[in-house]
């Protein structure tokens, strides 16, 4: 069957919506279970990444046991004593107020691995760019978070882990790389802002500021102005579903107008 090149309107504001929409997620957890037939959309929206040669270097473990899921908070209780050291006066004390994860909240915890060893020692495309098996694994990260907010599924990332530690209490192989630890379930709300941003600890840099025409440096974008706009605006009109001719504000031209590519809830 023949697929169609072009998405439709309605197909390409849902794709950004699902972009913008995205929140790193520690909180709001509801008890609601996630049904195995869309644990599995989850999970093989993320297989279906990208990978360089093919390679697919990916593992999932699933857990829902509240007992494992107990040992893995012990082992970022740890290491986020030892992180918070880091930080002193003003910013110590924002650091210690930061809820940094959902692991017990939330219904299920999700290790994504590498396999840095699968597809031999000569996988096509890698032999300059070793990572580039942790790259692909990222990807599919990514489009399992992608997917998870077009269910209405909170995912939230646990950076703050002693990996080698984390291996031991799920076992994980010696030979294997923990990439991601993911908590996953759905939730009362969405922010409307990345946790971190309104919480103060960044801000969002204005995208042209990042963006080099030809060569490092050349920032042509950022002398034109902030064209980030549909990212400070994405929440600002969050109730103008349609524009005076009663269609939808959609699509990169009409982000930088000032519309929002959040539906009314």
């Amino acid at each position: 069957m023949q697929t169609k090149s072009r998405f439709s309107e309605a197909e390409r504001e849902a794709v950004y919506r699902a972009i913008f929409e995205r929140r790193d997620v520690r909180r709001n957890f509801l008890r609601k279970p996630i049904p195995d037939a869309v644990m599995m959309r989850l999970l093989t929206a993320a297989h279906h990444a990208g990978s360089v040669g093919f390679m697919q270097p990916w593992d999932f473990v699933v857990i829902r046991n509240h007992g494992t899921k107990r040992a893995v908070k012990d082992l970022f209780i740890d290491a986020n004593s030892k992180a918070s050291t880091r930080y002193t006066g003003a910013k110590g004390a924002l650091y210690r107020g930061l809820k940094l994860e959902g692991i017990e909240e939330a219904p299920i915890n999700l290790c994504i691995t590498c396999s840095r060893r699968r597809g031999g020692s000569s996988v096509l495309g890698r032999s300059t760019v070793r990572a580039t098996d942790l790259y692909s694994t990222c990807c599919a990260v990514q489009n399992l978070w992608l997917a998870a907010r077009a269910e209405g599924i909170g995912v939230g990332w646990v950076s703050i882990l002693d990996h080698e530690a984390l291996k031991r209490v799920i076992g994980v192989p010696k030979s294997v790389t923990v990439l991601a630890y993911l908590c996953l379930g759905y939730v009362s709300k969405f922010e409307g802002q990345p946790d971190l941003e309104a919480a103060g600890w960044r801000s969002r840099i204005p995208v042209g500021r990042l963006i080099h025409d030809e060569s490092w440096g050349n920032r042509i974008h950022d002398q034109r102005g902030d064209e980030d706009a549909h990212h400070q605006s994405l929440y600002t009109n969050r109730g103008r579903r349609k524009n005076q001719t009663g269609r939808r504000a959609t699509g990169m031209e009409r982000q930088s107008a000032g519309r929002s590519l959040r539906d009314d809830r």
